[in-house]
């Protein structure tokens, strides 16, 4: 999967856990809440047995896409301004 952004982005996303987080769960996954995984139940929103859900693609992409601008922003902000 992540070899497919960075692909798709033209670049390495490096570290996507926080711009997982940070992406919008009702777009970007689709929330399992039936089954479990032997140990833990699948219920609304994280859990155990199934995390975050299953990635959509294309949205994933837009908001990853998005994170990476802003955070590009910020850096070009921060190193203007400290010049």
């Amino acid at each position: 999967l992540i070899a497919l952004l960075n692909e798709k982005l033209q670049t390495r996303t490096g570290l996507i856990n926080r711009m997982l987080y940070d992406a919008d769960e009702s777009t970007c996954f689709r929330d399992i809440t039936a089954g479990n995984n032997g140990a833990y139940s699948a219920g609304s929103g994280w859990d155990a047995a199934t995390g975050l859900g299953t990635p959509v693609g294309v949205s994933l992409v837009q908001a990853i896409q998005e994170s990476t601008s802003q955070t590009q922003t910020r850096r070009g902000t921060r190193s203007s301004s400290s010049q």
